[in-house]
């Protein structure tokens, strides 16, 4: 009776999501439920599975998930070796990798990925030529650009990222990425890189963008979720959560509460486009 009694405070008092009658009845799934639900991979997720998870979390104690990063294909690799119950990947999984690990997919979520610089940096607009002439290593001082007398500082990911797959297929057009750019971890970490050198470019998901970074528009269209939702803005993806087989018990809870309208309404929150 207290629980249920400190609950309804909660309510009442509007200290958390459940002051919304609404929300509440989404989560009326995880009522009685109990278990862990492991979750990796893909970086640009972690803001909305943070978000779900507290949520679900909150309103059942009984429950644990725990979310962690890697990239893209750490996600796909480790649900599929059952070593996760939800990998998250920022590209949807090659057939290969669908077939070998028997994989369910579940968009949920668009993203757009575009180039960032420092906001100190006054080149805020590329050509698609010339940013992949930067990514290549062809041009490596910004006087090239418009901008100051210095060197390039060149910030990439790892191959096992959905963020780098789509930039490198869409955005350089699967051009060469200079093999002396600095490899960075993570969506979060990027930003804080390009944050901190006011010489540097990288690039990050539409949906991390804040104003620690300067977006950089790609033949006169700047990345925004508006750009992307309009398809005016063209490096975009799709955000999946996969999971080994059809997902059941706890993991399939999780995974309905992302298409519901609360699940998509965070996602919107959170920069990305819902798609519902």
């Amino acid at each position: 009776m207290a629980k249920k009694w400190f609950r309804l405070a909660i309510v009442f008092l509007g200290l958390s999501f459940m002051a919304s009658p609404c929300l509440a009845g989404a989560l009326d799934a995880f009522n009685g439920q109990q278990g862990t639900i492991r979750i990796a991979g893909g970086t640009a997720h972690i803001p909305v599975m943070q978000e779900v998870a507290k949520r679900i979390m909150t309103y059942n104690t009984d429950i644990v998930i725990t979310i962690a990063g890697g990239g893209s294909g750490v996600g796909i690799k480790q649900v599929g070796e059952g070593l996760v119950d939800i990998g998250n990947s920022g590209r949807k999984p090659t057939p290969e990798e669908i077939d070998r690990y028997g994989l369910s997919m579940f968009k949920w979520a668009i993203d757009g990925v575009g180039a960032v610089v420092n906001p100190e940096n006054a080149v805020r607009s590329l050509t698609q030529e010339q940013l992949k002439a930067v990514y290549a290593g062809k041009v490596d001082n910004w006087a090239a650009l418009g901008g100051a007398d210095h060197s390039i500082t060149l910030y990439t990911r790892d191959e096992a990222s959905g963020t780098r797959a789509v930039f490198w297929k869409k955005a350089l057009e699967k051009g060469d990425i200079y093999s002396r750019a600095l490899f960075i971890p993570s969506n979060g970490a990027m930003k804080t890189a390009v944050a901190s050198d006011p010489y540097a470019i990288g690039y990050v998901s539409v949906g991390h963008m804040d104003a620690s970074v300067a977006p950089v528009a790609m033949d006169g269209v700047v990345p925004t979720i508006e750009t992307v939702k309009s398809d005016q803005y063209r490096v975009s993806r799709g955000l999946y959560s996969n999971t080994r087989g059809e997902p059941t018990g706890l993991t399939r809870l999780f995974i309905d509460y992302l298409f519901a309208p609360e699940g998509q309404q965070i996602a919107a929150a959170k920069g990305f486009i819902p798609v519902k």
